[in-house]
């Protein structure tokens, strides 16, 4: 299976002290039988727009050290700040915007800055209306970049066309100081119905040392009428598949994959 070769790939290269960007154990959509993802993990305009009026982050995060001054100054298109909604929301800053710009770190999906992704915001410190367009599984919509360093850069490179979704295309490693990049290109969406027994959403999840809770949330398919979805590792209709690493108290080198099924609603 895909994630397990990627993931035996990432344990085994990487040193026990980098943290791994969740977003490279996004699954390809070759591996579902419906060919491509649907729907991100908030589906509805709607639902974003309460989240934004109801939410309050309650923690900022960096991605190294502990201040401004720890943090790489970001390049162009770089993304300054990463927003995760899985559940309480949180900020994890990533670099510091240039001559003297700020990096947004509110909720607004419409500032002209933020670029939406399943349950993550991420922030530009420009304005991403002038990003081309991407062709579906052509072009790489953004990139991670892992450094020797323990720093890791991610660049935004083309925004996705409507009704799709992103996946990991391809990984590069290399001699250099860049230990690993992971590209993601787009997907369309369908509107497939979930099979009996079939999973709809998979959920990748890593307790973090600051004590939350990191998700990767891929929907598979739509649940039958009447039925409804889990939205969250933690709800009915889940079950645990497997454990990648060794769980150990205050430790993040370890993974849980879970699976949800469709439950009545």
């Amino acid at each position: 299976m895909y994630l397990e070769g990627l993931a035996a790939l990432v344990f085994l290269n990487i040193c026990a002290s980098t943290r791994i960007p969740l977003e490279v154990f996004q699954r390809h959509p070759s591996e579902h039988r419906h060919h491509h993802r649907i729907s991100p993990f908030v589906e509805s305009s709607i639902e974003r727009k309460k989240l934004q009026e109801h939410a309050v982050i309650k923690k900022v995060l960096y991605q190294i050290g502990s201040s401004e001054e720890d943090l790489p100054e970001c390049n162009p298109r770089s993304i300054c700040n990463k927003v995760d909604l899985y559940h309480t929301p949180w900020v994890e800053r990533q670099c510091r915007c240039p001559e003297g710009r700020i990096c947004p770190m509110g909720l607004d999906t419409d500032d002209g800055h933020t670029f939406v992704e399943k349950t993550r915001q991420y922030k530009l410190c420009e304005s991403i209306k002038k990003l081309p367009k991407c062709r579906f599984f052509r072009d790489t919509t953004w990139s991670i970049t892992l450094y020797a360093n323990n720093v890791t850069e991610q660049v935004l490179h083309c925004h996705c066309p409507k009704n799709s979704v992103t996946y990991l295309n391809k990984v590069l490693q290399s001699k250099s100081q860049i230990a690993f990049q992971y590209l993601f290109s787009c997907s369309p969406e369908t509107r497939l119905r979930c099979q009996r027994k079939e999973p709809c959403r998979l959920f990748t999840v890593r307790r973090r040392q600051e004590s939350l809770d990191e998700a990767n949330v891929d929907t598979l398919c739509q649940c039958p009428h009447g039925h409804r979805c889990p939205r969250h590792h933690t709800d009915e209709g889940v079950i645990l598949v497997k454990s990648y690493g060794e769980k150990k108290y205050f430790d993040d080198d370890f993974l849980d994959t879970y699976s949800g099924y469709c439950l009545p609603s």
